[in-house]
């Protein structure tokens, strides 16, 4: 089975009005691994047990260790990327978020994927703010594991 997914690429202010309201994704499903969790640890410099600590972590009530919630954040560019791509602009730049929320922990070793909504596409000076909602899912869960607003800045061909 073909799990290619063809990035929806705007490349005028008007394709990006368009896309307001429209779901795209999912993208393929993401390990997320020991590994990853524990380069995350190191690059942060956050080594909470609960993250690092297979040993304590299976004995705690949550079975085992979880992702930093601000790893899932992170996967943000790369999933979503995989959705949407602003190749046809000059560039796009990360705003920031308006509002992040963890409702659900990741489980080391289970698999996360993203929904992204286009929420708008606002004109600003320079070009135009894109709002677009992230849902991250967790196989096999009803729960969202991460939901964020994120901001980003578009500025079109000079």
């Amino acid at each position: 089975m073909d799990t290619t997914i063809v990035p929806a690429r705007p490349t005028t202010a008007d394709d990006l009005a368009a896309l307001v309201g429209r779901e795209l994704g999912p993208t393929p499903w993401y390990e997320v691994s020991q590994a990853r969790v524990d380069a995350f640890a190191d690059a942060t410099d956050d080594h909470q047990w609960i993250h690092i600590d297979p040993v304590r972590a299976a004995a705690s009530p949550l079975g085992g260790t979880i992702a930093h919630g601000l790893l899932s954040l992170s996967l943000g560019p790369y999933l979503s990327g995989q959705l949407l791509a602003f190749d046809g602009f000059a560039h796009a730049l990360n705003y920031g978020y308006d509002k992040v929320r963890f409702p659900a922990p990741v489980p080391v070793g289970s698999r996360v994927r993203m929904r992204l909504t286009v929420v708008a596409a606002d004109p600003v000076p320079g070009g135009i703010q894109v709002t677009t909602r992230q849902v991250l899912e967790l196989e096999g869960s009803d729960k969202p594991v991460m939901v964020a607003d994120s901001l980003g800045r578009i500025v079109a061909e000079s």
